[in-house]
């Protein structure tokens, strides 16, 4: 059996992807290429979205092993066995739907066997003597709605460390975006009693975590129309404008927005702050604009066009502040 690795080399298809390894005989597994879901996200301050399809599955597993399957197979007929167990009949359905690739012909024994997770960790204990416990991403936000939200607290709180980075992650991104909740309605954070032991490990890694480096960043976001009236993507502009300890940015923003008028949010326990320049609106089409204090882990980015957009859209002039 052909084992190949592969892995992005970063966050657009023009970046490519790498070969890890390719052989019959694999010596090791290799956890990590030059670029991952997780330094996708946190590079942009975000966090996998509940709502809609799997992007993060497609973006960091189906685009790069079907970039490699058009260059070895190039068009000419092949099976690609899914391993889908009998408990995701929908996941068949979706993947034959959704397949464009020519020559592809996509089977999911596990779903004709009628074997479902229970079946397979079952012969998998019986095979090789030891519990197979499921695998997936420690920032997975589908733990909630598979309802198996119990037993990723339960890992969580085996891993404290692991739990202190998640926080993190979801943390900056709620900054910059309080809409950016882990599993869509809840945070991670709210999921954490710092009364109890095991949880309040979870709370001091994410305490450590967070002694880094943060920065200021201005924020802004488009939601806008399409010819036809439909909701197009949101576009996002995102600057690092500062970069300090929290409390000393938080001052810093806080000051100069109560001699410009604008209210500022502050969290007291981990120290973010965020003040509201130009609010959402209630309706598309519509702008945001923002400043918020977060871990220095986002980089600059900006949707293309953006600028030329948003001086379209927004006529007149919110409250600004002298800090970009």
């Amino acid at each position: 059996m052909r084992f190949v690795q592969l892995a992005r080399n970063g966050h657009l298809q023009s970046d490519g992807f790498t070969i890890l390894d390719d052989s019959r005989q694999p010596e090791q597994l290799i956890a990590r290429g030059p670029w991952t879901l997780w330094d996708d996200q946190e590079s942009v301050g975000t966090v996998p979205q509940v709502a809609g399809t799997r992007k993060c599955s497609l973006w960091a597993k189906g685009d790069v092993g079907d970039w490699w399957l058009k260059q070895v197979f190039g068009g000419r007929p092949f099976r690609q066995i899914m391993g889908f167990n009998a408990d995701e009949e929908g996941r068949r359905f979706g993947d034959q739907v959704t397949s464009k690739m020519p020559g592809r012909t996509g089977e999911f024994p596990l779903i004709d066997w009628g074997w479902g997770r229970q079946r397979c960790e079952a012969y998998l204990l019986e095979r090789f003597g030891v519990h197979w416990p499921k695998s997936y991403c420690t920032f997975c936000c589908f733990s909630a709605s598979m309802g198996s939200l119990p037993a990723h607290m339960e890992r969580m709180r085996s891993h404290p460390d692991i739990a202190g980075e998640v926080l993190r992650l979801e943390y900056t991104a709620m900054s910059l975006n309080p809409n950016a909740k882990l599993y869509g309605r809840k945070t991670l954070l709210e999921m954490f009693d710092p009364t109890q032991p095991r949880d309040r490990a979870c709370l001091e890694a994410f305490e450590r975590e967070l002694d880094m480096p943060w920065a200021l960043y201005h924020v802004r976001r488009l939601f806008l129309l399409s010819e036809d009236g439909r909701r197009r993507p949101v576009k996002r502009s995102t600057e690092r404008i500062d970069l300090g300890r929290p409390h000393q940015l938080a001052r810093r923003l806080i000051s100069i927005s109560e001699r410009h008028g604008v209210d500022v949010e502050r969290d007291p326990v981990y120290g973010r702050a965020r003040a509201w320049v130009r609010p959402r609106a209630k309706s598309w089409p519509m702008a945001e604009e923002l400043f918020a204090t977060a871990p220095a882990r986002v980089i600059d980015k900006q949707d293309k066009n953006f600028e030329q957009h948003w001086d379209a859209l927004v006529s007149g002039s919110a409250a600004q502040l002298p800090l970009v």
